[in-house]
């Protein structure tokens, strides 16, 4: 028979185990130039504006995206979401727009910039940041409004280009 006090430091080890695999897994991982997106097979590096990488379930690396609106687009799906372990964005303060590289940052505690005049690999993107007062200095170039991620909507990350809402095409 299991005495309680092995039992208690078997689930110890058991739980200290889970914690370095998922330490392991949620480490950002920097794109290279043959990144490509998981969405549309575009490479990272050839793009400006921010990019996304997600981590799914045991996964040892991220899936990428070219542009942030296509990570909030997977995210906003319940399927998918649930199984996400890591999201991360690129603190677009810190590194350029045209030719952006590094800085990533936890994307559920970014602030995000949606409408405005700086585009991203498909046009209209949502410019992410680490820090609020950058977010808002952002703004004031560039326009927009600021949003936190819980407040981004399944309206604003729309991947099909507006062409469901197109009436001209009917």
């Amino acid at each position: 028979m299991t005495s309680p006090s092995r039992i208690a430091a078997l689930a110890l080890l058991a739980a200290l185990a889970a914690c370095q695999q998922a330490a392991t897994v949620s480490a950002a991982i920097d794109a290279n130039t043959d990144t490509l997106c998981a969405l549309d097979g575009m490479t990272l590096t050839d793009f400006p504006g921010p990019k996304a990488q997600v981590f799914f379930g045991n996964k040892a690396t991220p899936d990428y995206f070219c542009d942030t609106i296509e990570m909030f687009a997977t995210w906003l799906k319940p399927e998918q979401r649930k199984l996400m372990t890591a999201l991360y964005v690129q603190d677009m303060a810190h590194t350029d727009w045209r030719h952006p590289s590094g800085h990533w940052i936890a994307a559920r505690s970014a602030f995000y910039v949606a409408g405005s005049r700086a585009r991203g690999s498909m046009g209209p993107t949502l410019a992410s940041f680490a820090t609020e007062p950058d977010a808002r200095e952002f703004v004031r170039r560039e326009g927009g409004t600021l949003y936190r991620f819980e407040q981004v909507t399944p309206d604003m990350v729309v991947l099909d280009g507006g062409v469901i809402k197109d009436r001209a095409m009917q």
